[in-house]
């Protein structure tokens, strides 16, 4: 089986003011960057349907975001007459990665849609995103194909606060997520643990090394990860924490993401016969985004 990765131009259509971070062309160089990459099984994201959504967000919220009418939603994330349809490519995606490897379709899956996820609350849009993709995707293994346990995994440099809301009473799922701390959304303390125990924050300090980062996750994420044993591991995929990102201060390489996503498979093979969906968050410097995105790309592949 092949390594599923799952686009679609409509995520251009997401349009921000100039200058802002979460821009089209963080798509373009992650999609530059899988072009030469073979051995894919390439294939074009679905649009969600709003019942997907209604997954972990209430009606109410979905309406605000399905009004589609250009305007500003909090102090850095903004919407535009496309970004509706973006954002149902980007949780359709999700879903359809975990249908295609929930049924032997693909070992593994990489969804590269924007805009990211996991900072959307409940009924809240932060951090450049609108829905939580991730959250929507482990209640759809969970609901939909009747899975047990079901494990997301966030590296992402920014806390991943919105997931962290998603899934805060759901017992059936375990969020780790990794952050640069303190930096924005200013939450991801190492005490706060979910309402069942069911979240791990590792902090990190900032200039914190690749090699530092791997001890952390040596000692505290892989082990909770076993213990847990999901069925499924989604994977938060956010490349920030690169040296070259503008937006924080830790000092990994685009090696880090490789072994990071190879130690991650590694944990799936041992749990959950392999099966990984990945998904892409943040990352905001163009040539470390496209370089390591294809490193993850094709850890997965070599999984």
């Amino acid at each position: 089986m092949m390594t599923g990765l799952f686009m679609h131009d409509d995520c251009l259509n997401h349009i921000t003011p100039e200058g802002h971070a979460e821009q089209v062309a963080r798509m373009t160089s992650v999609s530059a960057a899988l072009e030469p990459v073979s051995g894919l099984d390439r294939r074009e994201a679905p649009l969600c349907e709003e019942a997907d959504i209604l997954l972990c967000h209430p009606e109410g919220y979905l309406a605000k975001i399905r009004d589609g009418k250009p305007a500003q939603l909090d102090e850095d994330t903004w919407q535009s007459e496309g970004s509706y349809q973006a954002a149902r490519r980007a949780v359709g995606g999700a879903l359809a990665a975990v249908d295609a490897v929930l049924a032997g379709e693909m070992k593994n899956a990489f969804v590269a849609c924007r805009p990211p996820g996991h900072h959307a609350e409940t009924a809240k849009p932060m951090g450049f995103c609108l829905f939580g993709t991730a959250a929507i995707a482990a209640k759809h293994a969970l609901e939909r194909h009747g899975l047990s346990r079901v494990a997301v995994v966030d590296f992402d440099v920014h806390h991943g606060n919105g997931t962290q809301d998603l899934l805060w009473d759901e017992p059936r799922a375990f969020l780790a997520t990794s952050q640069q701390f303190p930096l924005w959304p200013g939450t991801g303390a190492a005490d706060v643990k979910g309402g069942h125990d069911n979240v791990l924050n590792v902090p990190l300090a900032p200039k914190t090394t690749g090699a530092e980062m791997r001890e952390a996750y040596e000692a505290q994420v892989f082990p909770r990860l076993e213990a847990f044993a999901p069925e499924l591991i989604l994977i938060s995929a956010g490349f920030d924490a690169h040296r070259a990102d503008p937006l924080a201060q830790l000092e990994w390489e685009t090696e880090d993401f490789m072994w990071l996503t190879e130690r991650l498979c590694g944990v799936a093979e041992t749990v959950c016969g392999g099966r990984v969906v990945s998904l892409l968050e943040g990352g905001y410097d163009l040539d470390a985004l496209g370089e390591s995105a294809a490193a993850h790309v094709r850890a997965l592949q070599a999984a």
